[in-house]
């Protein structure tokens, strides 16, 4: 069977594979509670919401790919099952039913504040062991950070 092999080892590979499945992890999620909430989004701002929440789903799937391919790339198996998700998310979830479009602002400002703050924490884990990975994750956090802009100049 023909295996995939990658630059890194050791500790760096370690650091570099618990930054990239946290990443994955916390996108994967992003992107089910948003079009959770995307479904269940429910008073007078309805219209822009649902499509705002669509536009988050699209960015986390989008950057989901690209972190598990980098994991793949350098030779670590990423992890999207949903048991995994399931077990390891750090992501608030949304209340079950429908919600109403300000609560909908606060829980997902709140949820992207956390995912920022973790994709910066590993922005700063992956600096030393692999500045190809760091440069990704900073994508990421970029991205987010503008999602997150844009959910919470509507509270």
């Amino acid at each position: 069977m023909a295996t995939i092999t990658g630059p890194l080892s050791g500790e760096a590979r370690k650091v570099v594979a618990e930054a990239l499945q946290g990443a994955l992890v916390d996108l994967i999620d992003l992107s089910l509670v948003a079009k959770q909430a995307h479904w269940n989004v429910i008073g007078a701002h309805f219209r822009p919401l649902h499509l705002q929440l669509d536009e988050l789903v699209a960015v986390a799937r989008e950057h989901a790919d690209t972190v598990a391919e980098r994991a793949v790339a350098l030779g670590i198996n990423p992890d999207g099952r949903s048991a995994t998700i399931a077990g390891s998310t750090k992501l608030q979830q949304p209340e079950q039913g429908w919600i109403e479009d300000g609560k909908v602002v606060a829980t997902f400002t709140d949820i992207l504040e956390g995912v920022t703050k973790r994709m910066r924490e590993r922005v700063a884990a992956t600096d030393e062991p692999d500045p190809v990975t760091q440069d990704l994750l900073i994508a990421v956090t970029q991205d987010v950070e503008k999602q997150h802009w844009m959910f919470q100049a509507q509270r």
